[in-house]
């Protein structure tokens, strides 16, 4: 491997040293806000079929919630399908360009949105799965470019605070706009603006990220003989992309035709042989998509808390806005409103995190985060119809946040730490994978319980609670996981990464943290 003093470039962000430290305060400013805007695009993407979800279903003639389950979940499986084989994308080619990569895709495909509604549900849908693949470009590589931009330590963990803050703060402002266009005017503006959006990003991302080398590693030096597929590790992409695709379809569309319904089990079944060729093919690739030997057991702690918590996440975000405009008839836009304190609250606790980091254990950051997933669908899944906002959403959107932004950006950090700089990409990749791919699973799994227990509509409310206490019991098995972690993990939360620093950057780094 070439040495790295001489990879060292004063005008760019160094894939073997800390960018962070080579910027002026103004710079750092702006590079941070533009790759945290990934996050809170990608929020907002999720509010725009969550909020006006019933003005698009009756442009479409569709009343039946098993077909409008179907827009938020078709996007949230494209996010967490294609994360994983975008990071590797990232590690090859360079993360800044596949992050601008991303922003045009989902602007042609957000536009493609909102055309549909000349269409019908079918392109639609279509479009807002398409509308994922752009984010899941998006996502890994923001991580990846700010997880080789700075060193393990308090300003790291700040910096990954403040990227997962973004994240509720994204999902409020999308359900603003959603409404406003939705109620107001007319819902495809929602999707041209977020295309306008998405190509002015595009621009601003080429012209204020540095640019960030690709690593001289493993992948790159050791198997330049081999052929790009073999880089990609195409088998192991179409494996794991088919199994997880056609898991995710047969739970959300079991509750949509019935489990006894032939092809919905069979490409269930099929699905999880996908999955164990996928774990087949990289114990033996080459260039594995998923390093196996590179995953320690606090990783498996740490995905485990992310999956089950972030399906009941899941769970409580679509089924409490269904609870908000179908049971106690809000308009779009007064039900955004409800639903600001996230924002606030979210802010909070990802501050929170970014000290707590520093101070106690990774695994009790988890077992609070999970606390709060669980406590917080207690609260509205308790909640008579009737009762009033401050007893009860109020509460749970105050609770809920510290579930959100506690866990991800912990997950973040525990990851990235834990991994050499050549893997970063996948680092990002499991974290984000596992957070977008638990909440369409979970939405199918709840989507099955209400089907069961609302008695073929009858009982509204019987079926959101059913659906509610599946995402209490998710985050008590979250809360499981968490306290095992702590048991049963390591100390420090430190990898191979640790020991990467460099020692005058750090110092620099820690100065200018005094000073701001």
């Amino acid at each position: 491997m070439p040495d790295s003093k001489t990879e060292r470039q004063p005008s760019t962000l160094s894939g073997e040293t800390f960018g962070a430290s080579k910027m002026s305060l103004p710079h750092e400013i702006v590079f941070v806000g533009m790759v945290c805007t990934a996050q809170l695009l990608t929020q907002a993407c999720l509010a725009q079929s969550i909020v006006p979800l019933h003005i698009i279903g009756r442009s479409f003639g569709i009343t039946d919630p098993s077909y409008l389950s179907w827009m938020p979940a078709a996007y949230s499986l494209t996010v967490g399908t294609f994360i994983l084989p975008s990071g590797r994308l990232g590690d090859l080619f360079g993360h800044r360009k596949v992050f601008i990569i991303g922003y045009l895709w989902l602007a042609v495909w957000s536009v493609i949105a909102g055309v549909s509604v000349f269409s019908g549900q079918i392109l639609f849908d279509m479009s807002r799965a398409f509308q994922g693949i752009g984010l899941a470009l998006l996502m890994p590589n923001a991580i990846a470019i700010l997880g080789r931009t700075y060193a393990p330590g308090r300003r790291k963990d700040m910096i990954f605070s403040i990227f997962g803050s973004t994240a509720p703060s994204g999902f409020v402002i999308g359900a603003a706009f959603s409404a406003i266009f939705g109620q107001l005017a007319w819902w495809p503006w929602a999707y041209f603006t977020t295309a306008i959006a998405a190509a002015c990003l595009a621009i601003l991302s080429f012209l204020l990220i540095p640019e960030i080398p690709v690593i001289q590693t493993r992948i790159q030096t050791c198997h330049a003989t081999l052929s790009l597929v073999k880089r990609l590790d195409l088998l192991g992409i179409l494996t794991g992309v088919s199994g997880l695709i056609l898991v995710n379809f047969a739970w959300n569309q079991g509750p949509l035709v019935g489990w006894s319904t032939v092809y919905t089990y069979v490409l269930l079944i099929v699905g999880f042989v996908f999955i164990a060729a996928f774990f087949v093919v990289e114990a033996h690739a080459p260039c594995p998509l998923l390093p196996i030997k590179a995953l320690s057991r606090e990783t498996g702690f740490v995905l485990g808390c992310i999956a089950v918590g972030w399906s009941a996440f899941g769970i409580w975000l679509y089924y409490i806005w269904q609870y908000m405009e179908v049971l106690r008839r809000q308009t779009p836009l007064l039900s955004t409103a409800y639903f600001t304190p996230i924002a606030i609250s979210g802010l909070c606790a990802a501050l929170t995190t970014g000290k707590l980091l520093s101070v106690i254990r990774p695994g009790w950051v988890m077992l609070i985060s999970m606390t709060a997933f669980t406590a917080g669908t207690v609260v509205i899944a308790t909640a008579p119809v009737g009762r009033i906002y401050w007893a009860g959403i109020f509460i749970s959107c105050i609770i809920m946040p510290w579930g959100m932004d506690m866990s991800f950006p912990s997950a973040c950090i525990i990851l990235s730490n834990n991994m050499s700089r050549e893997h970063q990409g996948i680092a990002a990749s499991l974290v984000n994978t596992a957070v977008n791919y638990s909440i369409s699973i979970g939405l199918g799994m709840a989507g099955t319980v209400e089907s069961r227990v609302n008695h073929g509509g009858s009982a509204v409310l019987k079926g959101y609670r059913g659906a509610w206490y599946l995402g209490i019991g998710l985050g008590a098995l979250g809360m499981v996981v968490a306290v095992c972690f702590i048991l049963f993990g390591s100390s420090t939360g430190k990898g191979e990464a640790a020991d990467d620093t460099s020692q005058p950057a750090e110092q620099e780094l820690e100065r200018r943290t005094e000073a701001v």
